[in-house]
């Protein structure tokens, strides 16, 4: 009886071994760019207005990385690259239907419940944003401290995928794959940059509206494609990816 009691840890996935990576990656990067904003810092001047294109500078190479980064939420990436279903889950190509029917105003009231919760994190996010822009209006804070913010925003982002996730207790998702607000990673990564004026902000921010439309358009569009009872690629017994174990194998001995 104990045995079977006993959650199976799941073996560690490809997917997870490379967001594993990424993770010290980013960690890593944003060592190096906190020792450049102190012993260069005018290295940051890239973020003013045009500079972008009068000076090559590090943050070249961390704008074309998030750039690309996005680039994978708007265009479906089937082979080569390692992308979390989760993120991937809006495109056709990653949905499979379940073979037995479903109720479609299960499926509505789906959508409906967690949209509320996903709006939930989207209005305490808006204060938190609020908050940093009136510390920019008041030069408490300034356009290189934003961008810092962003880079920890950065680092956190895949803290929350790999071990805990404050937002699950809002959107109350049982993991990642299935998560309603999975690809609004990066609006909310860059929303710092909202206050700083110039062609490097400017066009992340763009981005990652852009990302974050096209999911949006997605769930209103194809709701089926985000619900486990429809899709059959978000159920556990199918997942693949394992990204949050914290979660996983207490979910796949519940399914």
């Amino acid at each position: 009886m104990q045995h079977t009691a006993a959650a199976v840890k799941p073996k560690t996935s490809r997917t997870r071994r490379v967001y594993i990576l990424q993770l010290v990656i980013r960690c890593i990067v944003l060592a190096v760019c906190i020792l450049i904003v102190i012993f260069d810092p005018k290295q940051t001047e890239i973020l003013q207005e045009w500079n972008f294109f009068r000076r090559l500078s590090p943050f070249h190479l961390l704008w074309l990385a998030w750039m690309l980064d996005m680039l994978w939420q708007l265009v479906p990436v089937k082979k080569r690259v390692v992308i979390a279903l989760g993120s991937q889950k809006h495109f056709r190509f990653r949905f499979q239907p379940i073979k037995e029917a479903f109720s479609m105003q299960a499926l509505r009231r789906h959508i409906i419940e967690t949209t509320k919760a996903a709006y939930k994190v989207f209005a305490l996010w808006a204060v938190i944003v609020a908050i940093v822009s009136m510390l920019r209006v008041f030069d408490i804070l300034s356009d290189t401290a934003l961008l810092m913010i962003t880079m920890v925003f950065y680092v956190c982002d895949l803290i929350c995928v790999l071990i805990w996730c404050p937002f699950r207790l809002i959107v109350k998702a049982k993991c990642c794959t299935t998560c309603r607000i999975f690809n609004w990673d990066h609006l909310m990564m860059f929303s710092p940059m909202l206050m700083v004026s110039g062609f490097y902000s400017r066009t992340l921010v763009l981005m990652a509206f852009a990302d974050w439309l096209l999911w949006e358009l997605c769930i209103m569009m194809y709701p089926e494609r985000f619900w486990e009872n429809s899709n059959a690629a978000l159920r556990c017994t199918n997942c693949t990816d394992k990204l949050c174990t914290q979660y996983c194998g207490r979910n796949h001995t519940q399914s």
